[in-house]
Parts: C-alpha cells; structure tokens; sequence
C-alpha cells in the first residue's frame, strides 16, 4: 500500500490546539478533517520510500483483524464495561466518558474515546500544580506524564494502573480511526516532539497498545517513545502486531509501570 502525504495545500488546519487533560469535545467529527504539522515537514525521499515498502498500516488484512478483534473484546468485556461505568457515575458525579481530538493516520483528527479519569476541572488543576512545582514542570516536559498527577481520581487512578481507562478505544478501532497495536495517539502539542520523523507517526493508524505500552509505558522518556514509533513503522508485520498483544496481557496485569 502506498502511503501518500498530503500536501500544504490539500489540507487545513482544524481549530484551536485541544487541552491536554480531559475536556469533552463532542463537537469533533472524524474523517472529514485533515490536519498538517506546521514546521514538520515532508519525509525525505528515501524515508518516504521506506514507508511505502513497509506498508505499515497493513492494509485490508490488519483491518480485518482489528474489527474481528475489537468485536470479540467487546463481547467478552462489557461486564468490565458496565462496571467501570458504575464505579465513576457513582463516586463522581461528572460524564462516564470523555473524548479529545487526537491525531492519526494520514493527519486526521478524531475524537479519541476513553472512561473519565480525571477531576472536572483537570486544566486548572494541571496549570497551578505545573506553576507551583519546578519538579513536576519538568517530568511533564520531558514524557507528558505525571506519576503524582493531582487530576487523576480515586477511582481514575485504578483504571489507569490497569489501563481499562483505555478500553472504549475498541470504538475508535471499528470506526477505523485507531487500530488494535500502533503508535501510541497524540495530541497537536505533540506533534515538535516528534521532529523529523513526524511523518512516521502518521503513516500508520494509533493503536490501542503499541510498542511503546510493552517496552516501560509511563517510564520510557518520550524521546525513545519517538524511536519505538519510527521502528514499528518501518518494521511492521503482523507477527510483530501478535508479539505487541501478547506482550500487552502481562504488562497490564502486573500494571508495570503504569500512571
């Protein structure tokens, strides 16, 4: 499958840059929307040729797989789901669910579905605790992460040690937005982060678990999450997919390294 990069002028930029904690965007639509990463640049040729050989969407066959995947775990799970949903409507009295815009294959926005971990006002709180604590400003800078995170509930905090917060993503795989095993979905403050090799980002669907998730989750630095992406990428098969979902069993039952 050939991989083809939209040019500056095929594609528009999408509204302001999301929040980077737990808003409700209910007015995000995906697939009609597509979003360039301004100073990011176009792959170099040879990169670029490397994508397209790799074809690391995988095509109809990884499609396939994804929606035969994502009904089965829905099937199986939706005692957890019902659960999950009790739990938060019952110890907080905000929304179950919650999406943002995140970014995915072919530059696309979309909205990314997840159970409610965080306190209503997460922005606030993120901003104050960030401008009262040189410590946390600096792991956030340097992963986007917090292992005390302030915003995080009782009940988000369990969720987020087990990632079943994560588990409604199954939406975003049928809707073909995310795929079972991918790059890890990022927000538009993300997308420097990744430098040149941003187009290696987009080139593949977001994935519900990833390299990155089996390979130190919140304690690898962002700048090896980068590395993993680009390695999945231009290594892709599903074999490598199978090994990232079995991997993914152990890593969230021992909840290893997870916040």
């Amino acid at each position: 499958m050939t991989v083809q990069f939209h040019s500056e002028r095929r594609v528009r930029e999408i509204g302001p840059q999301p929040r980077t904690s737990e808003p409700d965007v209910s007015s995000a639509r995906s697939g009609d929307r597509n979003w360039h990463a301004r100073g990011s640049g176009r792959p170099s040729t040879r990169a670029a040729s490397r994508i397209r050989r790799q074809s690391p969407t995988g095509g109809a066959i990884k499609r396939t797989l994804d929606i035969s995947m994502a009904l089965s775990a829905f099937v199986a799970l939706s005692p957890l789901f019902i659960l999950t949903a009790l739990l938060i409507k019952l110890t907080d009295r905000g929304p179950i669910f919650y999406r943002h815009v995140r970014l995915g294959h072919g530059r696309r926005s979309f909205a990314c579905v997840k159970f409610r971990t965080m306190v209503a006002n997460a922005d606030e709180v993120l901003a104050e605790h960030l401008r009262s604590s040189p410590e946390a400003a600096a792991e956030w800078a340097s992963s986007r992460k917090l292992k005390n995170d302030p915003r995080v509930t009782a009940v988000g905090a369990v969720l987020r040690k087990l990632s079943i917060d994560e588990l409604p993503q199954l939406i975003n795989v049928l809707r073909g937005e995310m795929s079972m095993v991918g790059p890890r979905p990022i927000v538009f403050d993300e997308v420097p982060l990744y430098g040149a090799d941003i187009d290696f980002y987009f080139s593949a669907r977001p994935g519900l678990t990833g390299v990155w998730q089996v390979s130190g989750r919140s304690d690898a630095a962002y700048s090896r999450r980068v590395a993993l992406d680009r390695r999945y990428v231009e290594n892709w098969s599903l074999w490598t997919d199978l090994v990232v979902v079995i991997k993914t069993v152990p890593a969230v039952l021992t909840a290893r390294n997870a916040y």
